[in-house]
């Protein structure tokens, strides 16, 4: 079958997710039901294992995230798990009756299920550690998101797909952040890369005519408009002292 590289990249998407409601592991049978419908070879199947793996995502058994944590990170979930073990131990037959409650609208229910998926927020913020997000933030939205997700099980058809639910939202609101602070990180480029630009070109042109320049003279060498330049200039704080203003 020809491969549709639309599908292959959402099929590998869909199987991040998994591994990561799995404790960041994929069975060799899941992969290869995955990617069945394209008869791969032994080959391509291994560079795929290697992918995941590139990614923390073991295959047959759990991936090791730790190596992702920084010194920050082990500082604060030392003394983040130190405050959690405070929280009264649950038996799974407790957990279940607490779920069916909080699936059937009960408050105090709803709250005790966002105590119980404490724990797991942190280890699912370990899995996401590491690409340009604080474990102490992405803790914080995955509280967030659980506390959102238990008024919102009326979205789920039955308590059987409770847990999914809410680790999936867990899941979407770090991934939310990273890509968040990944853009502001490019716009910090950006206007850093314009700014130095701006100041190089007003040097130069100040070198080679012995004034300061216009704005209109910097922004016709480096081929884009005033209102660029003058943002360039706000950027740095007035800085660039070699354009008249």
């Amino acid at each position: 079958m020809e491969l549709n590289h639309i599908n292959f990249a959402q099929i590998l998407e869909e199987l991040k997710d998994t591994a990561r409601l799995q404790g960041n592991m994929l069975t060799g049978n899941q992969l290869a039901k995955a990617f069945e419908q394209w008869k791969l070879d032994k080959e391509q199947m291994t560079l795929i294992q290697d992918y995941f793996r590139s990614h923390h995502i073991g295959i047959d058994e759990p991936g090791d995230v730790e190596e992702n944590l920084s010194g920050e990170d082990v500082s604060f979930l030392e003394m983040y798990l130190e405050e959690l073990k405070a929280l009264s131990p649950i038996s799974d037959g407790q957990k279940r009756a607490v779920i069916m409650a909080a699936f059937a609208g009960n408050k105090d229910a709803q709250a005790k299920l966002i105590e119980i998926f404490l724990p797991q927020v942190v280890e699912i913020s370990k899995l996401y550690a590491g690409q340009g997000a604080l474990v102490e933030d992405l803790i914080g939205e995955g509280n967030v998101a659980a506390a959102s997700a238990v008024t919102m099980l009326e979205c789920v058809e039955n308590i059987d797909e409770v847990e999914g639910f809410i680790g999936k939202m867990i899941m979407d609101a770090m991934e939310e952040l990273i890509n968040e602070d990944s853009n502001n990180h490019q716009f910090d480029e950006n206007v850093l890369n314009q700014v130095n630009d701006v100041n190089d070109k007003a040097k130069e042109l100040y070198d080679t005519l012995l004034r300061k320049v216009t704005v209109g003279e910097v922004a016709k060498e480096l081929g884009v408009s005033e209102k660029e330049v003058l943002e360039a200039v706000k950027f740095s704080a007035n800085r660039i002292d070699y354009i008249a203003l």
